[in-house]
């Protein structure tokens, strides 16, 4: 076991190790740290704790020091300095008549690197709007190319839940997001439905998941034949998950049928097999395969 803090440089950005370094540090601190990209201003999200070595990757930097008030000024006089670096770069962008779209500018604490977010759809050649910018700032000039997740996550937005996409606001790193999950949980497979501000699959797809599977192992297929405690037989007509009810259309009297409300222990029926694209009509087996085609894309083009 290893002491370490963990640090984020922004908002649910990704969580690094630091070496605490005997001082004592707690949560919601300030701190300079040293890392790949040089000095850096780092907010304290977890504090001195033991972790697995296994899990720190080594070679583990040690904090400089805490941050003092001078250093915050600094680090507020990056963040206005990045706005104005922002609309510099969005001119030279216009003056070489590149397609790109910038999406955010970075100071590092020592001013020591300035780097610049973008999307575009294919490669850019942008040497010369390089050359260009570091003739304006005097410092080493880096462009970072991101796929439309990064971009969501750090423009940020509301999602159709009405509240910060999640990305923006806690995620630190992307969660894999399935069509399997919607299908779990019942969701129509209709990519306006489906899809996040960014136009990939919404990551919250993956918060219940756990928790259909689970309640969903003890329910019967919709047109299942089940046995009911009661001693009669019929077709599953619907079932609601979250409530773990079962309507049952089944034979009374003679030849007569009624649907029926039962309770998911009090129906017996074969276990559920996994499922498979067989119950997938024309319409959701088309969106199906545009949605994982684009999915695939958004995996080569985000990394």
């Amino acid at each position: 076991m290893i002491k370490v803090i963990g640090v984020r440089f922004r908002r649910a950005g990704k969580v690094y190790y630091f070496d605490p370094a005997q001082m004592e540090i707690r949560t919601g601190d300030h701190v300079i740290v040293e890392t790949a990209r040089g000095i850096e201003f780092g907010y304290v999200v977890l504090g001195v704790r033991e972790v697995d070595e296994k899990k720190v990757v080594q070679p583990l930097k040690s904090v400089i020091r805490m941050a003092t008030k001078n250093d915050e000024e600094i680090e507020q006089r990056n963040k206005a300095r990045e706005k104005e670096a922002f609309q510099i770069c969005l001119e030279k962008i216009k003056k070489h008549d590149l397609e790109m779209k910038l999406i955010d500018a970075e100071y590092t604490f020592d001013n020591n690197k300035l780097l610049f977010y973008f999307t575009a759809d294919g490669r850019v050649d942008f040497r010369e709007l390089v050359k260009d910018l570091a003739s304006v700032f005097k410092t080493r000039i880096e462009l970072r190319q991101i796929g439309v997740r990064d971009e969501t996550k750090i423009l940020g937005g509301v999602g159709i839940c009405g509240r910060d996409l999640c990305c923006h606001s806690y995620l630190s790193e992307f969660i894999p997001v399935s069509i399997k999950m919607a299908k779990e949980q019942n969701l129509s497979l209709n990519p306006t439905k489906i899809s996040g501000v960014c136009g990939r699959l919404m990551c919250c797809l993956k918060n219940e998941e756990e928790t259909y599977e689970v309640l969903n192992s003890r329910l019967p297929n919709v047109g299942d034949y089940v046995t009911t405690d009661d001693g009669l037989k019929g077709e599953v007509h619907s079932v609601s998950v979250l409530r773990q009810l079962v309507k049952v259309v089944v034979t009374v009297g003679r030849d007569e049928k009624e649907i029926r409300e039962y309770r998911a222990d009090q129906v017996r029926f074969r276990p559920r097999r996994k499922k498979d694209r067989s119950g997938v009509n024309d319409a959701e087996l088309k969106a199906l395969e545009a949605l994982e085609k684009r999915e695939g894309k958004s995996k080569l083009n985000d990394n």
